[in-house]
This record gives C-alpha cells, sequence and structure tokens, in this order.
C-alpha cells in the first residue's frame, strides 16, 4: 500500500498506459499527478510535492534523463519504466530501479519500494552542471 500523503509524478507519453498506471497507484492510495511531455513534468515538479516518479524513458522522442537528474539532485526517488529495459541508461541511472513495459502492479510497487530504499541508504548523487 502506498501512503495516501504521496505524490506521484507519472510522466508517460502514451495515454493508454499513462491511465492504466495511474489507476494501479490510485487504487493503492496515492495522488497521481500526470505529465505528457518534458516541460509538463519539469512545471509539476516546480510545483513541488513530489514525493516519488514514475518516468518514461522515451517521451516523445526525447529522454527523460535530464528530469531523472534534476529529481537526484532535489532527493526526490524515482523509477523508469521503459520498453527498451535497464541495459540503455546511462552509467549514472544504472542502478536506477527500471520497469520494462508491459508490466504488472507488484513490479511496479516492488520498483518503487527499491527506489525509496535506495535513496535512504545513499547519499543524493549531485546533478552534473
Amino acid at each position: 500500500m502506498i501512503e495516501a500523503c504521496n505524490t506521484i509524478l507519472l510522466l508517460e507519453d502514451e495515454a493508454i498506459i499513462a491511465f492504466a498506471l495511474e489507476d494501479m497507484l490510485v487504487a493503492d492510495g496515492a495522488n497521481v499527478v500526470m505529465a505528457a511531455s518534458l516541460g509538463e513534468a519539469e512545471a509539476r515538479i516546480d510545483a513541488g510535492g513530489i514525493a516519488l516518479a514514475v518516468l518514461d524513458v522515451n517521451v516523445h522522442g526525447e529522454k527523460s534523463y535530464g528530469i531523472g537528474q534534476r529529481l537526484c539532485a532535489l532527493g526526490i526517488p524515482f523509477i523508469f519504466a521503459t520498453g527498451y529495459g535497464d541495459t540503455s541508461h546511462p552509467p549514472e541511472f544504472a542502478g536506477t530501479p527500471t520497469v520494462s513495459k508491459p508490466y504488472t502492479h507488484e513490479q511496479v510497487k516492488a520498483a518503487m519500494a527499491e527506489a525509496r530504499l535506495a535513496l535512504s541508504a545513499e547519499p543524493v548523487p549531485a546533478a552534473p552542471s
């Protein structure tokens, strides 16, 4: 179960996938804010209150790694959701929990728990300047 006070940013450009994942997260008690572009995700982060994020890697042909770097700098745990697996991540994201599409509810919950644990166990890496 996800704590009800958690607001999860969901960055996903495929509406059907976004709505399905939103339903899963809401069923667990999460407040979900959705973004369908990197710019929308930046605005959601700027608004504050994000406790965790699920990032599609390829959003309208652009990679979401810059969003991941920003979340790292802010100390916000996140996972990647991708059709490419975790072998294509840059080295700085090699250990980031990743779920491969199609994923299950249990896989997403496990990856989010792993992201939270990893953040609490390690110092937050600085974003490249």
